[in-house]
């Protein structure tokens, strides 16, 4: 009988070398985990990948998060560890849910082995264990074990007992504004728009809930809101006893673009969303202002609350939270919660001048690389590293929306993603700084190559896309311009995603554009072209188009046809052609990414497992 898959995935492992600061010292691997083996590989484009390390279940003594302070030298920032006969593996996930997601499948497929009573939260590092300072590596551990359970990167509060209910609280209803996975055993799981019961709201950051089942558990309070839609005091946006006046003195005072708040109208029981804009008026010039919009209810029942018609919320926190990430009729995006205490809660450049701050005095600029929608990319040297440099040109973009990318960027981080390592907002213009490509765009390498280029390395070039792709869909992003000029090409031939100069961070997965802005015609969705509807099904699409570009060697997709005439053709169910170096069953993906209806497209996903399935054929 064949051992059944577990999981999958691409992450870092950290080598046993000596001098930890190595650049050598952290590789990425593809792992997969199935019930007898953790296994894994270097994967090498246009060849099958090689298997550099195998772990048998059964040696296996304790699976478990690393829990650390320390700067963390690779791309991926949540570590945890395998130890295994005598030895420690360390292993670097892109995200924290994939880091529990592997913890717990590990402690699963071993909660019968042989297993420690204790072991070390943190890393073995300079010669001893950094937790508990003993000086030999296979020492006792310090914290004890639980083969159930999974840790957490920081301690989750106390909780109250679930079952000392609030007689107060009555039969008070609570929607779900997100989707929430259970941390732990007494967290209950949440399903965005679904009701519970509230029973206790004494704790500030966690709430006691009952769902329709009756299973009751804990839940985060700022994954839910109570249904009536008037409590929402504690919401940093909300302004109870202020008047219009005063709420736009403070708007304009605070000047930024999607300054907003929420506050009383003169109608008892009524609100209103004040927000500030810079958007220019009707002669073309920038025109700030505040604008007003009452939040209006339906007369039937259900989803009853709304800004504009067609987007519809339960509760006011949660239409609130939707506008947050989507202008959907308004003017702007609200981007910056304003309190008349506490002024402007949210400033975006605050994370980035720490960890993020790149010194103007350690960056030296070089040649022109090219140039996009907002700016120059430039060669230059940091740190005594060859880096891209992207600089926004003067009037290209605001400096609110600049921090708003750049914060975009330090939230993703995947090997198939280009490396942001910094932002420099001490110069002018601000710029940030990523990770140098040797090989340039994939457009332009495809035409450089033309001839020379095997089935196997265009199918890796999409692989390797569809990696990155997929990272962005599963974190809720989309790309908005994805196509092979804004794909490059490392030294190694390793294909990744760059310019998210447009990416949108989406709730729905779906992002529908205030100003319909310029988009590229030829790359787009039928629903981007009609009704500037973006979502990462239209990121497939445009997927589809750049994998027509791999497998024709950077040729132009409509190449001898105007914008119209292509709407024209795709209007009337018109394709491009296959190409002729397209094996069958890539063309059947490039035709499935091109349907015409969104929810008839593969995910990014699925596109991952069936490029993996061709290229391992």
């Amino acid at each position: 009988m064949f051992p059944r898959v577990i999981l999958k995935a691409t992450m870092i492992k950290k080598s046993q070398q000596k001098k930890r600061t190595s650049p050598c010292n952290y590789k990425e691997r593809f792992f997969v985990l199935d019930t007898q083996e953790l296994k894994y590989s270097e994967r090498r484009p246009g060849r099958k990948p090689m298997v550099k390390g195998c772990i048998n279940l059964n040696s296996i003594k304790c699976a478990e998060i690393v829990c650390t302070d320390v700067p963390i030298p690779c791309s991926f920032k949540y570590p945890f560890q395998v130890f295994h006969d005598k030895h420690y593996l360390y292993i670097f996930a892109p995200d924290n849910d994939c880091r529990v997601r592997w913890v717990r499948a590990l402690k699963e497929e071993t909660k019968h082995n042989d297993l420690v009573a204790k072991y070390h939260p943190n890393f073995w590092m300079d010669g001893k264990w950094r937790c508990c300072q003993q000086t030999e590596r296979l020492a006792t551990g310090c914290q004890v074990y639980d083969p159930l359970g999974c840790a957490s990167k920081k301690p989750l509060p106390l909780l109250p007992d679930p079952e000392m209910e609030q007689h107060d609280e009555g039969q008070r209803i609570v929607i779900a504004l997100q989707d929430y996975t259970p941390l732990r055993d007494d967290d209950l799981p949440l399903q965005k728009d679904q009701e519970y019961i509230l029973i206790n709201s004494l704790h500030s950051d966690w709430w006691a809930v009952v769902d329709n089942r009756g299973n009751k558990g804990f839940v985060p309070s700022t994954s839910v809101a109570i249904k009536s839609g008037n409590n929402f005091e504690r919401f940093e946006w909300y302004n109870k006893n202020i008047t219009r006046g005063e709420a736009e003195d403070l708007l304009m005072k605070e000047g930024k673009e999607g300054a907003f708040m929420v506050r009383d109208s003169r109608q008892a029981g009524v609100y209103t969303v004040s927000v500030f804009t810079k958007a220019p008026g009707s002669n073309g010039e920038k025109n700030p202002r505040v604008k007003h919009y009452q939040i209006k209810q339906t007369e039937t029942g259900g989803a009853t609350y709304y800004l504009a018609e067609k987007y519809l919320f339960s509760t006011i926190p949660e239409l609130i939270h939707y506008h947050q990430h989507n202008a959907a009729g308004l003017i702007t995006r609200l981007r910056h919660p304003v309190s008349l205490d506490r002024g402007c809660s949210q400033d975006i450049a605050d994370p980035l001048k720490d960890y993020w701050e790149v010194a103007p005095e350690e960056l030296t600029l070089g040649r022109e690389l090219g140039s996009g929608q907002f700016g120059l990319v430039l060669e230059g040297r940091w740190r005594e590293m060859k880096v891209a440099v992207k600089m926004v040109r003067e009037e290209g973009m605001s400096d609110e929306d600049f921090k708003e990318e750049a914060r975009i960027m330090t939230k993703l981080s995947h090997c198939k993603l280009v490396q942001l390592y910094g932002v420099c907002t001490r110069w002018s213009p601000m710029c940030l700084v990523f990770e140098f490509m040797e090989k340039g765009c994939l457009s332009d390498y495809l035409r450089a190559k033309k001839g020379r280029l095997s089935q196997e390395s265009m199918l890796q070039m999409c692989l390797d896309v569809s990696e990155g792709m997929a990272y962005l869909e599963s974190s809720n992003f989309i790309h908005r311009d994805l196509a092979a000029r804004n794909c490059l090409v490392s030294k190694n031939n390793e294909v990744k995603v760059s310019d998210f100069g447009m990416t949108r961070f989406v709730l729905d997965d779906q992002y529908t554009s205030s100003q319909c802005s310029k988009f590229p015609v030829k790359w787009s969705a039928p629903e981007v072209i009609k009704y500037c509807k973006f979502s990462s099904k239209s990121d497939v699409w445009s997927f589809g188009v750049l994998m027509w570009e791999v497998f024709t060697e950077g040729r132009l997709p409509y190449e001898n046809r105007t914008n119209s005439e292509v709407v024209a053709s795709l209007n009337s169910g018109l394709r491009l052609l296959k190409p002729r170096l397209a094996p069958d069953p890539v063309h059947q993906l490039m035709e499935w990414c091109w349907n015409e209806k969104p929810e008839d497209r593969p995910s990014f996903a699925l596109l991952l497992q069936n490029l993996s399935s061709l290229s391992n054929m």
